[in-house]
C-alpha cells in the first residue's frame, strides 16, 4: 500500500541518518487535513516560447484572481513541511513555482509578486547560470530576490539533462553515479551562492522536464529530497513525495477559465497506484494503470473520466462493485517522448470542484 506523504517522508529521513531518523519517529502516520495546488511556470512574457511562457496579461489576470478570491499563497516548502508535520492547510492554498531560472523571472515575475508580498520557489539549473548563458538570471539577481524574503531557491539539477534517460552503453551503476553527482553539484552550487535558502530539511528537487524513473526517485530520496514532476494535480496527504504533481502554466493553458479550474482542484484520494515506473520499454505499451481509491473519498466516481495523450477519452474499467478500484489503458501505444493519463471527477457536493490525478509515461 502506498504510504501517506508523512510516512513516506519519514522513510526518506530514516535513510538520511540518525538525526533524521529521530525526527521521522515523531511524525506519526495520520494524514494531514487539506490540500494545495502547486503551479509551475518557466518564462514570463517571452512570446517566442509559447510552450513554456505565459503572457504577461495572463499572469497578471491569474494574480488578480488569486487576490480577489482570498487565496493563500504559500512557499511550496511550507506546504511540504505542513503535510509532513500533520498540520492543516487552509482552503484555497496555492504555491507558485518556477523551473530553470530564466531572466524573465527576475524581470517580470518577481516585481509583480513582490508588490503583493507573495512568495515563489525557483528551481535552478545551475550549469546554465554558472556559464552565464544568455536568457538566464545570474547569482547577483537571485541574491537580490532572496533578500526580499519572498523567493526561495531549490535544486533543478546541474545539467538540466534528461535524467531518467541512460546514455548508450551506460550501465545502471554508472548512470546512478552520474545522477548522484549531478544533483550533488547543483546543491553545492546553490548552497555556495544562496546557502540560507537551500540548506533545508527536507530538500526540494524538481526533475528536469518532470521526468523520473524509480531508481532516480530512490536516489533523490536517499539524498533527502522531496521531488516534483510536471504532471497535473493537487497535492494532499496521500500524494507520493517521490514525484509530487504541479499544474504547468503556459500560453495554451494560461487562460483564466483554465486557471480557475486548476486552482480549485482537489487531489484524487489515491491510496495505491501501479505501476510507479513511467518508463515504457518492450512490452506493456500501451500501459495499464490500476488505481485504488481511499475509502473516505467524496468523489463522484460515476462521473470519473480519464484521457490519454493524443488519444482523447479512454475507458475506465471498474474492478469492484464499490468503485474503489479502477484501471485505465490507452487504445494505442504511445510514441517516443512524454505522455500522460489524466483522470478527473467532480466532488459529490456539487460545488463544481474537481478531483484530479495524472500519471506520466516516458518512451525513449
Amino acid at each position: 500500500m502506498r504510504k501517506t506523504l508523512r510516512a513516506a517522508l519519514a522513510a526518506a529521513l530514516i535513510a538520511a541518518g540518525p538525526a533524521a531518523a529521530q525526527q521521522a519517529a515523531e511524525l506519526g502516520d495520520d494524514g494531514a487535513e487539506g490540500s494545495a495546488v502547486i503551479f509551475i511556470y518557466h518564462r514570463f512574457g517571452e512570446d517566442r516560447y509559447p510552450s513554456t511562457s505565459v503572457s504577461l496579461e495572463q499572469f497578471q489576470a491569474q494574480l488578480d484572481y488569486l487576490a480577489a478570491n482570498d487565496y493563500n499563497v504559500w512557499p511550496v516548502g511550507r506546504i511540504v513541511e505542513t503535510l509532513r508535520e500533520g498540520g492543516e492547510i487552509p482552503e484555497r492554498t496555492v504555491a507558485l513555482t518556477v523551473d530553470d531560472a530564466y531572466a524573465s523571472v527576475y524581470e517580470e515575475a518577481f516585481p509583480r509578486l513582490e508588490e503583493r508580498g507573495w512568495p515563489m520557489t525557483v528551481f535552478v539549473a545551475t550549469d546554465p547560470v554558472d556559464s552565464g548563458r544568455s536568457g538566464y538570471m545570474d547569482w547577483d539577481q537571485m541574491r537580490e530576490m532572496q533578500e526580499s524574503g519572498l523567493v526561495h531557491f531549490a535544486n533543478h539539477s546541474a545539467s538540466h539533462d534528461y535524467l531518467a534517460r541512460r546514455e548508450d552503453d551506460e550501465d545502471p551503476a554508472a548512470w546512478a553515479e552520474r545522477m548522484r553527482a549531478d544533483l550533488a553539484r547543483a546543491q553545492q552550487r546553490l548552497q555556495a551562492e544562496l546557502e540560507a535558502e537551500t540548506n533545508t530539511d527536507p530538500k526540494l528537487l524538481a526533475y528536469p522536464y518532470g521526468e523520473y524513473r524509480p531508481r532516480l526517485a530512490a536516489i533523490a530520496r536517499e539524498a533527502g529530497y522531496v521531488a516534483f514532476g510536471q504532471h497535473s494535480g493537487a497535492v494532499g496527504p496521500r500524494s507520493d513525495p517521490r514525484a509530487l504533481p504541479r499544474f504547468p502554466i503556459n500560453e495554451q493553458f494560461g487562460g483564466l477559465d483554465d486557471f480557475k479550474l486548476r486552482a480549485r482542484s482537489l487531489p484524487l484520494p489515491v491510496a495505491e497506484m501501479r505501476p510507479f515506473d513511467p518508463i515504457l520499454e518492450g512490452e506493456g505499451n500501451p500501459p495499464r494503470m490500476e488505481v485504488r481509491l481511499a475509502a473516505d473519498q467524496e468523489v463522484a466516481t460515476g462521473r470519473l473520466s480519464c484521457f490519454a495523450s493524443g488519444q482523447g477519452p479512454v475507458a475506465v474499467e471498474w474492478l469492484d462493485e464499490a468503485r474503489t478500484r479502477f484501471a485505465v489503458e490507452a487504445y494505442e501505444a504511445f510514441g517516443e517522448g512524454r505522455a500522460r493519463y489524466n483522470c478527473t471527477a467532480p466532488h459529490r457536493d456539487g460545488s463544481g470542484r474537481f478531483f484530479w490525478y495524472s500519471k506520466q509515461w516516458l518512451r525513449y
